[in-house]
């Protein structure tokens, strides 16, 4: 039973099958490849406006990259305190960058406060000169508390925040879990909702390492800026083709989606199991794939002693992730370990 997170999951048949049959012949390097072609249409397709595209191995990257177009080296970049470019990215925005600062809000169960994030925009002015003025605000979506910001919710944080001048960008390393979690369309939880850049995140639902950081707008005319970054950096693969060829089988038919579907269901599954036996409270709503419990110190113990993995969280919780790839068999299992 491993709950510990979607990072430890297989990789899909799908993508393996996608890899083996790009691996046919030669193709041109650093993206000027057919598929990584295709792949910028389809996205075009699926979120119903131009884009550009560069793709990653990882969400830091993407996250950093991404930011540090937006972002200079003497500005800032507000996001929630539980945010993962705060907390778990050791300090890569700020390195991208060359020094810019973050700034972290407050807000239950990892969303951003609308009001503090007002507050902030006040307190920090763009034209003084002793103050670090805000350039950027982050927004994950599914957020780290495997909560999800609805279109209303994310236009209450990218309408204040375009009015001082900010860029928007939405972490998306669990945007379809979002997505399929709100029955939403991927234009109305990006650009349709205030979005710049969306760093778009296959890896954690069937990829081996699949990111897209996907511009859109304006931002747009910032590509070249942004692949002399990655270039830079050595984020630039020279063999593109292969990370186009995991998100082209995981978008193709909606595989994403279904995916994202089935993960979810396993976490809803996982905290009834968990709270109906009276030994588990609810920390967070579970929208996504995502479960966070305070567990009885007795059932903590049950758990573990039956082969569950899961993770001790700093507040004291324990998180429940579930993935693609959460069998029948796993969550009869932790059924069995919660009633023993």
């Amino acid at each position: 039973m491993n709950f510990l997170s979607d990072t430890t999951a297989p990789v899909h048949p799908a993508v393996l099958a996608a890899l083996a049959d790009a691996n046919d012949g030669y193709a041109p390097s650093y993206g000027a490849d057919p598929l990584t072609h295709r792949l910028k249409d389809l996205l075009q397709e699926l979120f119903e406006a131009e884009i550009e595209l560069v793709l990653t191995t990882s969400g830091t990257a993407s996250n950093a990259l991404a930011l540090s177009v937006m972002c200079p080296s003497h500005g800032m970049i507000l996001c929630h305190d539980e945010a993962h470019i705060h907390r778990d990215e050791r300090g890569a925005p700020e390195f991208f960058t060359g020094g810019g600062k973050l700034l972290p809000l407050t807000g239950d169960h990892a969303k951003i406060d609308p009001a503090r994030l007002r507050a902030a925009l006040e307190e920090w002015p763009q034209d003084f000169v002793h103050t670090t003025p805000p350039r950027a605000v982050s927004i994950s979506n599914l957020n780290e508390s495997g909560c999800a910001y609805d279109a209303e919710a994310l236009r209450a944080l990218t309408v204040p925040a375009r009015e001082k001048g900010l860029g928007i960008h939405f972490d998306g390393a669990r945007f379809a879990n979002a997505l399929v979690s709100l029955k939403a369309r991927p234009a109305e939880l990006s650009w349709k909702a205030g979005c710049d850049v969306l760093c778009l995140g296959a890896t954690k639902n069937g990829a081996i390492g699949a990111e897209a950081i996907v511009l859109f707008g304006d931002l747009r005319e910032r590509l070249g800026e942004l692949q002399a970054r990655q270039k830079r950096s050595g984020h630039m693969g020279p063999k593109i083709r292969f990370i186009a060829a995991q998100m082209l089988a995981w978008l193709t038919d909606d595989l994403w989606l279904d995916l994202a579907r089935q993960a979810n269901a396993a976490a809803a599954e996982i905290a009834r199991l968990l709270t109906v036996s009276g030994g588990a409270e609810l920390v967070h709503p579970v929208d996504g794939n995502e479960v966070f419990v305070r567990l009885d110190p007795a059932l903590e113990r049950q758990l573990k002693a039956g082969g569950a993995g899961f993770y001790g969280w700093p507040d004291g919780s324990a998180r429940f992730v579930a993935s693609w790839s959460t069998s029948e068999a796993e969550l009869a299992a932790l059924a069995h370990a919660i009633n023993r």
